[in-house]
């Protein structure tokens, strides 16, 4: 784009999810069932716990063969199937703390290079749009100064370790390591610490295997809702059933997608299951999961053809609009409020509430896409750009980007609704300039964010932001092409000549002057007052 804007990328339809995850929980166990998950997650987490220090140790080096090696060491000491469940589960754990690595390390590369660029500009210099300017006072100066020694000093580290392969891993998390040094505002004793822990480093969890029986020979759920574990070699003894199996006393039943799961079971496809304990409430739960083809994507023009909503993701609720075919706005703005205070649980319902609302009102509409931003705030949020900043920060920081995302995404799939991704650049800015006066009454009120739900949803159908484009310069008519673009050529009701209606145009006019005028030869002359004037006719008195 000219004038200096960055080029705009095209919206793309996003793809459904490619997995399914559903959980339950595990009812009237009795003591002797806890002791058996708590002795057999313990064993398995420890195995983890040192199959992890190895992979850490191994780093850049690791192939095939010390994969080899290491599920050999695991398999006398538990199953072939479980020493294969912990050491892929130890790979994806090493995966991820290298891509949190190589986004940290690309965190501290940016924030030096700011420091760096504002460093060598005068005091009180201004900024532009894409660069900011110099600091404020001298003070502020030097104290940056310092700052840009310690993120090179981190950024140093950090390269050498990925350069070396090294990763850092806590099994457990590590915030929740931390609370070990905070247990008075934690509102922990040290026992109830102890407890979270030990649950968290557990290990119970398998993946699926199509062709065996129930799809899981390792953590085995009958359709009748059956569970029963495979034991380890050294906790045989435990067995309870053939095989040196453990059934469970309870059942189970999956309310959310139970009748797939059911289909899955009966069919022995591959299902992956995990049992994980909630020490705050006692309780166990079991999560299925397994995969699902990728369904292809659908054209974006037949996405569009029963026209689209416009969302907008804010701090604190979602502003959405719908629009028609030819890009206008229909009917009333609609909000759809969420609380990010509190609990992790309590954020994720709040998104999944206002979520299963806003779908609900697309599928009333009949509208089949809903567009939003494609939002990334990894670069957007350092405290080095924005500076003083600290509310816009704070607020950056704060919009659940990717989770809203891929919640969007997954409850959509399962409504038939297809999202659609656009840029976000400037879609607030120009929506505001653009939308937000002209939708202004007296009895609604238009705010920022809703005329930003009606950029993007126009982003999506492929129409410019602005209500109107100028006419051509050469030829201010339909000759150059049509001058608006909510209509195109061939929409009834287009820009063109009206059609004569017969008949008078004003209530002044005889009913048939139209016909006459048509056969009667004029005689008036212009310029030439007509010598024959109109007197009204003498009414007709009647007593």
């Amino acid at each position: 784009m000219d004038g200096g804007l960055r080029k705009l990328a095209a919206p793309f339809v996003v793809p459904g999810p490619s997995g399914v995850a559903i959980r339950t929980r595990l009812k009237q166990l009795t003591a002797v069932d806890e002791e058996v998950l708590r002795r057999v997650g313990a064993h398995l987490g420890a195995l983890a716990s040192g199959d992890l220090k190895t992979r850490c140790h191994d780093g850049l080096e690791h192939d095939a063969k010390t994969w080899t090696v290491r599920k050999r060491e695991l398999t006398p000491v538990s199953s072939a199937r479980w020493a294969g469940a912990i050491t892929r589960a130890t790979h994806d754990q090493w995966a991820l703390a290298r891509r949190c690595a190589l986004a940290r390390l690309q965190n501290l590369e940016s924030g030096v290079r700011t420091l760096r660029h504002r460093l060598t500009l005068p005091l009180g210099a201004k900024g532009s749009k894409k660069d900011p300017g110099g600091y404020r006072s001298r003070r502020e100066w030097h104290a940056k100064a310092r700052r840009l020694h310690v993120l090179e000093d981190r950024l140093a580290r950090e390269r050498t370790a990925w350069e070396a392969g090294r990763v850092h891993v806590v099994r457990g998390g590590k915030r929740l390591a931390r609370m070990r040094h905070q247990l008075p505002a934690a509102q922990l004793t040290q026992a109830q610490w102890r407890a979270r822990w030990e649950a968290a480093r557990w290990f119970l969890q398998a993946d699926g295997e199509s062709g065996k029986r129930y799809g899981n020979e390792t953590i085995r759920i009958s359709p009748d809702g059956q569970v029963s574990i495979r034991l380890p070699a050294p906790l045989s003894n435990l067995a309870n059933a053939p095989h040196g199996r453990y059934v469970l006393t309870g059942r189970i039943g999956f309310a959310h997608r139970g009748t797939e799961w059911a289909d899955r079971v009966a069919a022995n496809r591959a299902i992956a299951y995990r049992i994980h304990h909630d020490p705050a409430r006692g309780r166990w739960y079991v999560t299925a999961s397994w995969q699902k083809p990728v369904s292809q994507p659908v054209p974006l023009a037949a996405v569009l053809a029963d026209g689209v909503i416009g969302v907008d993701m804010n701090a604190d609720h979602l502003a959405a609009w719908r629009l028609d075919v030819h890009g206008n706005p229909t009917g009333t703005p609609r909000r759809f409020s969420y609380d990010l205070t509190g609990t992790a649980d309590h954020r994720d319902a709040q998104l999944r509430h206002a979520l299963t609302r806003l779908l609900h009102w697309a599928r009333t509409c009949g509208v089949r896409a809903i567009a939003v931003e494609d939002l990334d705030f990894t670069a957007e949020k350092t405290r080095e750009k924005h500076g003083r900043k600290r509310r816009f920060r704070r607020l950056v920081s704060g919009l659940p980007t990717g989770r809203l995302r891929a919640r969007l995404t997954s409850m959509a799939d399962a409504t038939g609704i297809t999202i659609v991704a656009v840029d976000p650049a400037y879609t607030s800015k120009w929506g505001a300039q653009h939308w937000q006066k002209p939708l202004t009454s007296t009895t609604r009120r238009t705010t920022r964010h809703d005329a930003a739900s009606i950029a993007i949803g126009r982003r999506a159908q492929g129409h410019p932001l602005r209500r109107r484009t100028a006419p051509p310069r050469t030829h201010q008519s339909d000759g150059c092409g049509h001058r608006i673009v909510q209509a195109g050529p061939d929409a009834a009701g287009r820009e063109g000549p009206r059609r004569r209606l017969p008949g008078p145009r004003t209530r002044s006019v005889p009913p048939d002057a139209e016909r006459t005028r048509a056969t009667r030869t004029p005689t008036t002359v212009r310029g030439v007052r007509s010598e024959r004037e109109w007197v009204p006719d003498s009414l007709l008195l009647t007593d």
